[in-house]
């Protein structure tokens, strides 16, 4: 089995930064009334600037998701790596720009490069580290001589003042104008941004260090024991049960904003911690043998500063604890990027120039759509 390294890495987002001012402006406000819920989430979330792939002039959409994705993958330069090179692409996406065909086939055309082997994953925020886990698996195999992971997201389309606009009258009202409302309803549109990112996935160390062995990928879903905390294109009923899309028709579809996302913000706060760091990582520390000295950097996945504290009570909770100088986070200036946000990361950290050879890393990605986690390590080669 060979070993796999992060030979190149590149991140894309898009247009100049919005400040927290200026969201507003660029996604519009939901019934003409300035959100109640705006203040409160961003303060709590700490996120200062983020990108949205929307002309604020205009309000068009500038790119795509796979057109994001694309430009992503087109930065991957270093080595003197090309399109053509491309023997694997693999692409993960919350919301792709349509159901069918293939979020990855969709980057494929727009990308342009010859016949390659193409997958798509879907998920929430661990779209993204699933679908390095196939490219690093088809590499470490030998099935293929190099292979793209790439991540991307554009909620942008679903956060817009007017689809919030297809909801009747009496629900416009009440979420301008009630907070408790406003707060359920509204909280995502303060959260979720734009971005992507990829990396180049190869059998040895590229040209241009420093380069990032994949020690291992960890996936784990708690959704045998949970129920679902975030969705989308589906209505959660009182007990519980998703009712997909397909059990809608008609004005149902406006009535119910089918596709827009949607959050239990206090079953997210109740079981988090718990079900996507504790339990999966004190399992994966006893097996692997793990130590928290072992590792000079930690980077987290987080949607929210809120977090911050209780992840490192969880850290310390099992044993684990990792001072937080070693952490790295990038959430006040490129805000949440879901599935894109740990690439997003990883590219910001390499080109700091603080990476040092026998450096390991370890990445944390949980998601809530029914709490499932991913963990990665990596170490710093030349």
């Amino acid at each position: 089995m060979n070993a796999v390294f992060i030979t190149a890495t590149a991140a894309f987002l898009p247009n100049a930064p919005v400040d927290n001012e200026a969201i507003e402006a660029v996604l519009g406000k939901i019934g003409g009334q300035p959100s109640r819920a705006r203040r409160i989430v961003l303060r709590q979330n700490g996120i200062e600037t983020r990108h949205y792939a929307i002309d604020p002039a205009t309000g068009r959409h500038t790119h795509s998701n796979a057109g994001l994705a694309a430009e992503a993958v087109r930065a991957l330069r270093e080595g003197g790596f090309t399109l053509e090179d491309i023997r694997c692409l693999v692409a993960g996406t919350s919301l792709p720009d349509q159901i069918m065909p293939g979020h990855a086939v969709m980057l494929h055309g727009e990308l342009g490069n010859p016949a390659c082997e193409v997958v798509s994953v879907g998920g929430i925020c661990l779209a993204g580290l699933a679908a390095l886990k196939y490219a690093w698996l088809s590499v470490k195999a030998g099935e293929t001589a190099n292979a793209v992971a790439v991540a991307s997201e554009m909620p942008s389309p679903v956060l817009k003042a007017e689809h919030f606009a297809a909801e009747n009258a009496a629900r416009v009202a009440a979420l301008a104008t009630q907070p408790r409302i406003a707060f359920e309803k509204d909280f995502l549109r303060w959260m979720l941004s734009d971005g992507a990112g990829a990396f180049l996935l190869e059998a040895r160390p590229g040209n241009a260090p420093p380069s990032l062995r994949i020690d291992w990928i960890e996936l784990s879903s708690a959704a045998h024991r949970l129920p679902v905390c975030m969705y989308a294109g589906g209505k959660r009923e009182a007990d519980g049960h998703l009712s997909g899309w397909a059990n809608f028709s008609g004005a149902a579809w406006a009535e119910q904003s089918i596709f827009a996302i949607k959050q239990d913000v206090k079953l997210l706060d109740r079981h988090v911690v718990e079900a996507a760091l504790e339990t999966p990582l004190r399992e994966i520390v006893a097996r692997r043998g793990l130590k928290a000295e072992d590792f000079d950097w930690f980077l987290p996945h987080m949607s929210s500063y809120y977090f911050r504290q209780p992840v490192a009570e969880g850290l310390a909770h099992i044993g684990f604890s990792i001072p937080e100088d070693r952490w790295f986070t990038n959430l006040k200036t490129r805000g949440n990027t879901g599935a894109a946000s740990i690439y997003i990361m990883l590219d910001e950290l390499k080109r700091s120039g603080r990476l040092a050879a026998g450096q390991r890393i370890l990445c944390f990605v949980p998601e809530s759509g029914r709490f499932s986690s991913g963990f990665l390590a990596l170490t710093v080669c030349e």
